[in-house]
């Protein structure tokens, strides 16, 4: 007979829900899954109790923002504090008050000697390089036209730093030499340098080297005529020379068409040389102008 009897030792299998297979009870677990369950891999006390209402369920979940947000404040770092609070009154500590103020006052007054700070720095290195003080000059006219306007700024360097091997005395090169080597500066041949007209302390003139001359020489033979007025050596201020130096004159040859040693300056020696002319920065220079009252560049 097939009646079970109680004490078997073999249970009959666990019946199936449905005829696929899918969703059979292990036998060691014959209590069939219920959805409306809480999933058994939850850990005690973090689901929700399914008799609350959905309403409950909701309240119980809000509560639980302001845990969360107070204790993101209280992980907040330092650098989000007020740094008023790190300012203490300048009679304690008068260092930290001026390093940490937000006064008005204080960061103008920083602001003017950082910028006065960075220009120093940047004059110290310009010098540094040149080994002439100041490392730059301003354009006044424009006896250097075309090749050098009015308000250029221009960069010098001592005149026996770097010299061309071209040099003829004190690191120039002439312009007559620079007509036999190729060499050119500032679209002509030979260097254009900065003296002292006469020796004098006075406004520096800044004209291109044309010739080297030794004392008690006739340079008339050797100057180009165009550029004279005289018709001999006698005519000339300078002529025999005076002593060594250079004859300078001008580029713009409209306004400087003669040397300047025909009528104006002796012949410059070489210790009058401040420095000669390597780059110029267009209109960089009127701003110095403007403000110091020597010229204007404007029209």
């Amino acid at each position: 007979m097939n009646d079970r009897r109680d004490g078997d030792e073999h249970e009959p299998p666990f019946p199936s829900k449905d005829d696929d297979g899918d969703g059979d009870a292990s036998p060691e677990d014959p209590t069939p899954s219920n959805s409306d369950e809480v999933d058994s891999d939850v850990p005690p006390g973090c689901g929700i109790d399914p008799d609350d209402s959905p309403e409950q369920a909701q309240g119980n979940t809000e509560t639980i923002i302001p845990d969360q947000r107070s204790d993101s404040t209280a992980t907040t770092p330092t650098g989000g504090e007020d740094p008023s609070d790190d300012v203490p009154p300048a009679s304690d500590n008068p260092i930290r008050w001026f390093l940490n103020t937000r006064n008005g006052s204080v960061l103008l007054f920083k602001d003017i000697a950082s910028s006065i700070a960075i220009v120093a720095v940047i004059g110290l290195v310009l010098f540094s390089i040149s080994g002439v003080w100041p490392p730059l000059v301003a354009i006044e006219s424009g006896s250097m036209e075309p090749h050098m306007q009015k308000g250029d700024l221009v960069f010098l360097m001592e005149n026996e730093r770097l010299a061309s091997n071209d040099a003829v005395a004190a690191g120039v090169v002439t312009h007559e030499v620079g007509q036999q080597t190729g060499y050119t500066k500032f679209g002509d041949y030979g260097d254009v340098i900065i003296f002292r007209p006469d020796g004098q302390e006075r406004t520096p003139i800044i004209h291109r080297a044309h010739l080297y001359v030794e004392e008690g020489e006739n340079w008339y033979d050797r100057a180009d005529e165009q550029h004279l007025q005289a018709d001999n050596c006698g005519e000339l201020r300078s002529c025999p020379a005076p002593h060594d130096g250079f004859v300078t004159k001008g580029d713009n040859p409209t306004t400087n068409r003669h040397y300047d040693q025909d009528n104006r300056y002796q012949v410059v020696k070489p210790e009058w040389v401040e420095g000669t002319a390597e780059v110029r920065v267009p209109y960089l220079g009127c701003i110095r102008l403007e403000f110091s009252g020597t010229a204007s560049c404007r029209v």
